[in-house]
């Protein structure tokens, strides 16, 4: 597995890797009617989903694709779920993106940050493409305000590309809007 990947700490967020003993967590997410809408439908129980996750640490240590969940760095609760996936040398893809009531503040546009950084610096790639249900539209806003480009679409998808180079360009700004309001 790449060096880095394992854990990054935000101000108000900290993205660290699935274990098999976050399969109930997962599983209940996924479930939720609340957050589930624009995923894919999740069959089976908790076993299923843990086994999923011993399946999926062996694409992990390949440092084929990297599952987090996304905890509160003030007490470590889980308040939600990301992934980077279809990993090459120069591209990386990030979805499955379900943040729950227990969220921080900004932990949206926070928790966006730290995927970019390890896609962009620890991996070195220069671009992340990906996907976002036709109509789920908050999501599709937060893209287009963090400044994705709509690359296509498809009955299901609208299809997104965002560089390192424009990461790099925003980065301060993003961080500086997190830091802001760290207090709140």
């Amino acid at each position: 597995m790449q060096s880095g990947m394992q854990k990054i700490t935000g101000i108000r967020v900290v993205l660290r890797l699935v274990t098999p003993a976050d399969a109930a967590y997962i599983h209940a997410l996924r479930r939720d009617p609340r957050y589930s809408a624009h995923l894919s439908a999740v069959t089976g129980g908790v076993q299923d989903q843990r086994a999923w996750i011993e399946r999926y640490q062996l694409r992990e240590a390949a440092g084929r694709e990297f599952y987090y969940i996304i905890e509160r760095c003030l007490d470590g609760l889980p308040c939600g779920v990301v992934r980077l996936y279809d990993i090459t040398d120069t591209r990386f893809t990030w979805g499955s993106w379900i943040l729950d009531e227990n969220k921080p503040p900004l932990a949206a546009l926070e928790s966006a940050v730290l995927i970019y950084t390890l896609g962009f610096d620890v991996l070195q790639t220069i671009r992340c493409v990906f996907d976002v249900r036709q109509h789920n539209d908050r999501t599709l806003a937060f893209h287009r305000r963090f400044g994705a480009k709509r690359t296509g679409e498809d009955a299901l998808n609208i299809y997104f590309e965002y560089t390192r180079v424009r990461f790099e360009a925003d980065r301060a700004a993003h961080l500086q809007a997190i830091k802001a309001n760290a207090g709140r």
